[in-house]
């Protein structure tokens, strides 16, 4: 008969298969959409659309690390070991955090100079790759949610970067349509700019967080 031991094991695993599987297939789907939102931003010259798409990435990273975390735990787990992740998580976001400064600030530049020297847009492809992505998102955030998904703080935590993601998408079809529709032009590059402090919001806090957990908590 099996015990409760081996049956609390059984279903731990099963829990963190079906978690890994729900990263892999968000991260499957948010890799394909940055790269769309990305190139349809450079070639239809949508500042909102690029913007949307850098964030897209900072999306991708989080699923990213997220798809990592279990498939090490799961890896552990069959061996027998206890594990704790959040170190080798904390040194991965790190560096991918200031990546994501960069972009930011890369972005924001950007944003600006294109305010101050407007350029044509090719809106109605942009409108349907923006369309494309919030869908996407609004996918990746259906997948994520879970029963166990306040007290999983690795998955709670991508599924609030799907949230913000879905409320990017939201602000950079608003500036598409302002702009093809109220001849609201600069609206694109002032989504632009709003788009990389959200990107710079979410790579200060994880620099931040993956700080203290590199450095300070190390040395208590």
């Amino acid at each position: 008969m099996e015990n409760n031991h081996d049956s609390s094991h059984k279903h731990c695993t099963h829990q963190l298969n079906l978690k890994k599987q729900k990263t892999g297939w968000v991260l499957l789907i948010s890799l394909v959409t940055m790269v769309l939102e990305i190139s349809f931003g450079y070639i239809t010259n949508s500042m909102a659309l690029l913007s949307d798409g850098w964030h897209m990435s900072s999306h991708v990273i989080a699923i990213g690390a997220g798809w990592f975390a279990y498939q090490y735990v799961l890896y552990q787990h069959k061996k027998g070991n206890t594990v704790h992740t959040s170190k080798t998580l904390a040194y991965v976001g790190f560096v991918n955090a200031i990546i994501l400064a960069i972009i930011a600030i890369t972005v924001f530049v950007g944003c600006i100079e294109r305010f101050c020297q407007p350029q044509s847009i090719r809106y109605e492809e942009a409108i349907l790759v923006s369309i494309i992505g919030l869908v996407v998102n609004l996918l990746s955030a259906k997948i994520l949610h879970h029963n166990e998904e306040h007290s999983d703080h690795n998955l709670r935590a991508a599924y609030l970067h799907v949230v913000a993601d879905v409320l990017t998408s939201v602000l950079a079809i608003i500036a598409l349509f302002a702009g093809r529709y109220f001849h609201f032009y600069n609206a694109d590059s002032i989504v632009g700019v709003i788009g990389s402090l959200i990107i710079l919001y979410w790579a200060t806090g994880i620099i931040i967080n993956s700080w203290k957990e590199i450095f300070i908590k190390q040395q208590k």
